[in-house]
């Protein structure tokens, strides 16, 4: 049996509504392991900063569409316990954010999500915890 192609998945199930506005692009995609891209203009505070509700518009975006990939499609996921730590701004171009699985179970799923800016520099830390709930 092959491995299924999780970006085609992601295709034809579409993206969220948030996610299209955020600009959020998704790279990879596997229920280990995910990578995104967004572009900074656009989701900046008044000072001209990425927003750090952006990035954790982001990060649990990356969590719950690997919790949903981990879970698969006749289940229903959702987002319970999401904290970000932000160590450095970006002003221009896009964040890149890489998901790790931290813990892939029946009902639970964690993921620890790494924001970096255009230089590489670590500009977000955050983790995500998603339920997986019952049958629809």
């Amino acid at each position: 049996m092959t491995e299924p192609d999780y970006l085609q998945i992601l295709r034809d199930r579409g993206s969220g509504l948030l996610d299209q506005k955020m600009g959020i692009e998704i790279l990879e995609a596997t229920p280990q392991r995910l990578v995104a891209q967004m572009p900074v203009e656009g989701n900046t505070q008044p000072f001209g900063l990425l927003h750090g509700g952006a990035n954790v518009v982001l990060a649990e975006s990356l969590g719950s569409i690997g919790t949903s990939l981990h879970a698969g499609p006749d289940r229903m996921i959702v987002g319970v316990d999401i904290n970000a730590t932000h160590h450095k701004s970006a002003r221009s171009g896009h964040v890149t954010a890489v998901a790790t699985a931290i813990s892939l179970g029946k009902t639970l799923c964690s993921y620890e999500v790494v924001i970096t800016n255009e230089v590489g520099e670590r500009s977000c830390t955050a983790r995500i915890t998603c339920l997986i709930l019952a049958q629809r």
